[in-house]
């Protein structure tokens, strides 16, 4: 009898770097929400766009994370458009009652924290 050995290559997971209060914000939310956003990291980290993952309008190489928890609604925000990381830029419980829209007020931070993430990632090359 023979013992047949697979060797699997792990892939390399992405570094995540936390811009402005993400990460506090993130873990100021219950937990079934850091497990939900902790495993669609991950999965970015990965290469793959993750399941509850989705390209966020208007701003190219960004995605957004929806979670659900309860009555509200939270979202990551982040980019790996930028070296070999990934940037989380924002994470919120979207206040609105309507639409589904991102609110401006947000927008207009992630957009400010992209800039950041930019100048971080020239930096670290």
């Amino acid at each position: 009898m023979w013992d047949i050995i697979v060797f699997v290559e792990a892939k390399k997971l992405k570094e995540i770097n936390w811009v402005g209060s993400s990460l506090d914000d993130l873990k100021d939310s219950p937990d079934s929400v850091k497990d939900d956003v902790g495993y669609s990291l991950y999965e970015a980290q990965q290469g793959e766009m993750p399941t509850k993952g989705k390209l966020l309008k208007g701003l190219p190489g960004v995605v957004e994370i929806k979670t659900d928890y309860q009555s509200n609604t939270y979202r990551t925000v982040y980019t790996v458009k930028l070296a070999d990381s990934l940037y989380v830029l924002h994470f919120f419980k979207k206040k609105s009652k309507k639409g589904i829209a991102t609110p401006k007020p947000d927008i207009k931070l992630i957009k400010s924290r992209l800039k950041v993430a930019q100048d971080l990632a020239k930096e670290l090359k």
